[in-house]
């Protein structure tokens, strides 16, 4: 069915009871199908068209586009009795659809009415709060929120003042602590701190806020910093501390679990601002501190003592040697133990080797033999060898572990030692080897006082025979160890700051200076030595040597040479009652002489006033330097060389006796 859409004003009633308006304007009717008179509803597969339909009986306005007003209709399924195509149909628009522009214009009516109201209310709470504190305001956690401020701060001056003349409690990590204000140099600025209270905010939304919240404004202090950086630096013992790594102790034979604590350093700075920012609030304040974390934790070490320690010493344990046993306590095992940290927080529980010598070593000494190196013994003025001998011991390191698995169980607790054979250092084959026969190097010194002289035969006897390899290197102070009264020596004299005194072992300067002149003849390499401090007449210039230990046998000052040959040197030394000598025998490989010069640069001595009852007054001598040059010649190869060494050395003090303190 052909129609002009250009010429169609208005669409015939389409369908029953269907109308058309007297005002339509053009609109694109639905192109329909002509032959087809409807949709037929026996071939649902195909595609139904979809057409735009006008509200019945309703208008489109003058000058807009009848598009606005039109939406998809799908149309009926048609009864047996319709015939006839559906084209565009009318239809009235819903309230839904209708202009928004009214519903602009009310929100806009009403949007302007509320921040009116607003206005008009913040005006209002302008007006009725002036010359209050702000709502909500807090100052050292004292409410002052609306009050006048005289009403403020009488509150503030009742609530605040006492708490100023009382210690500030300080926490600091784990450590509390207290600081006194006043000391600290804190005070209260009672104007600046209510005028810090504020007038009124202009901000609508801080004033809002204000009636759902309170805001802490602090006080104000007159603080000198570092005033209160010294008072709290003056606490830094009471604060700081070290990390403490768990453990456990014994009591006893009880173990204890020692919990970890971290370590803590106090920050200066920050700490200063915040103890005036925080002093006067009436809680602790928190002192920043640096950590530094420990390894451990105290569920680590609560597994170590549980699962091991308690085991450890539920009982005593045997230790079965070759010949006799050892039994150790609980006590005793407890001391064998050491801790360290693990990973994961744990605590480690390890064997001690050295407490374990220490604690099995003394009851099970007869079981092992000592082994002695091959010595040099002078009989008839030669040398001769002095066998060795092997020495049989414990062998701790392999003992260790079967030990500390031991102590794991609660029964059964006994344990078999095993030994092994020490060989000598120096053997009865070496020592014979060494081309040990004939003198290298001697020197003699005399003119000592009787209790120097004690001393020196103690430790002649020590070094008389000792071998020194190829290649080796002699250290006297290593050799003899501590030399003190355990050891047979005595008091005798020594230099202190530059003047006479006396001290345990004194009087071994000399051997050394005997001990250096003969290794500086027979050729030896100085492995290091240091001379006096001022010149002792009984030696040579130059050529002279001083040795000492603290009275732990702690070496200080020592002397010590090198063998250069590759074959052996022995030390023998002859004591007499006024006179040490010292031989040196090996291989004569050099041929060696000395010379000194004239003493140079020299220095007047000073006088010192010495209180002491044990003073000797002395006239003193000047200082002086002189130079030694050692002249050696290898016999092997017929080639010299020269060493020269400069020494300085001090005037000494004219001593004038005052009587001591006292009398």
């Amino acid at each position: 069915m052909p129609y002009d859409a250009e010429k169609t004003r208005a669409m015939p009633p389409v369908g029953p009871g269907g109308t058309s308006s007297e005002q339509t304007t053009k609109i694109n009717p639905v192109q329909v199908d002509a032959s087809t008179e409807a949709w037929p509803s026996e071939e649902p597969d195909r595609e139904q068209p979809t057409v735009t339909a006008a509200v019945p009986g309703v208008g489109f306005p003058a000058g807009e586009d009848a598009t606005e007003y039109m939406r998809p209709v799908v149309p009926p399924e048609p009864q047996p009795e319709d015939s006839g195509v559906y084209g565009p149909v009318m239809i009235e628009p819903g309230e839904d659809e209708a202009q928004p522009k009214n519903t602009r214009k009310k929100a806009l009516i009403v949007a302007a009415a509320v921040v009116g109201a607003f206005g008009l209310l913040y005006g209002l709470d302008i007006l009725v709060s002036s010359g209050n504190v702000p709502r909500g305001v807090t100052v050292a956690g004292v409410d002052v929120g609306g009050m006048g401020h005289d009403e403020a701060e009488k509150k503030l001056r009742d609530e605040i003042g006492p708490r100023l003349s009382k210690p500030v409690a300080l926490k600091a990590g784990d450590v509390n602590a207290e600081l006194d204000p006043k000391a600290a140099g804190l005070e209260l600025d009672w104007d600046s701190t209510i005028d810090r209270a504020g007038s009124q905010p202009l901000s609508p939304i801080t004033r809002v806020t204000s009636f759902f919240t309170s805001r802490e404004v602090g006080v104000a202090t007159k603080a000198d910093d570092a005033k209160v950086s010294g008072a709290l630096e003056a606490l830094r013992p009471k604060l700081d501390h070290e990390p403490i790594e768990g453990t456990i102790k014994f009591e006893g034979a009880k173990p204890v679990a020692v919990d970890p604590h971290d370590g803590q350093k106090l920050k200066a700075e920050e700490a200063t601002s915040t103890v005036i920012a925080n002093w006067a609030s009436g809680n602790a304040v928190e002192v920043p501190m640096d950590f530094t974390p420990v390894k451990t934790t105290k569920e680590g070490v609560e597994k170590a003592l549980n699962d091991v320690v308690k085991t450890a010493v539920s009982g005593p344990v045997k230790i079965k040697g070759e010949g006799k046993d050892a039994t150790l306590t609980p006590e005793q095992i407890g001391a064998t133990l050491a801790f360290t940290p693990g990973d994961g927080g744990a605590l480690n529980v390890t064997p001690n080797k050295d407490k374990l010598v220490e604690v099995a070593g003394p009851q099970l000494k007869d079981t092992v033999k000592e082994g002695k190196d091959a010595q040099i013994v002078f009989e008839g003025g030669r040398p001769t060898v002095k066998e060795s001998v092997d020495g049989l011991d414990l062998d701790w390191d392999k003992n260790l572990q079967p030990y500390f698995d031991t102590l794991k169980k609660t029964d059964g607790r006994e344990v078999k030692f095993e030994y092994k054979h020490t060989p000598a250092k120096v053997t009865t084959e070496q020592a014979n080897k060494m081309g040990i026969k004939e003198v290298i190097g001697e020197f003699q010194t005399g003119g000592f006082a009787p209790a120097s002289g004690v001393n020196i035969r103690v430790v002649a006897e020590k070094v008389n025979g000792a071998i020194v390899k190829p290649k080796e290197t002699f250290s006297l102070n290593k050799y003899t160890g501590p030399r003190g009264t355990a050891q047979g020596y005595v008091e005798a004299g020594i230099i202190e700051n530059g003047i006479p005194g006396k001290a345990v072992g004194g009087g071994i300067s000399q051997f050394a200076t005997t001990l250096y002149n003969a290794y500086y003849y027979a050729g030896m390499k100085d492995a290091g030595h240091k001379e006096h401090s001022y010149w002792i007449t009984r030696y040579p210039k130059g050529r002279e040597a001083t040795v000492f230990m603290d009275g732990a046998g702690n070496s200080l000052i020592d002397i010590a040479f090198t063998n250069p040959d590759d074959t052996g040197v022995a030390i023998q030394t002859i004591w007499t009652p006024s006179s040490i000598k010292i031989v040196l025998w090996g291989t004569k490989n050099y041929d060696v002489t000395g010379s000194t010069s004239g003493e140079f640069n020299p220095t007047q001595p000073q006088e010192k006033k010495v209180n002491k009852a044990e003073c000797t007054p002395s006239n003193g001598s000047p200082g002086f330097s002189v130079t030694d040059t050692r002249t050696i010649k290898d016999r092997r190869s017929g080639q010299s060389r020269s060493e020269s060494r400069t020494v300085r050395y001090d005037p000494q003090f004219k001593i004038i006796c005052e009587p001591p303190p006292g009398g």
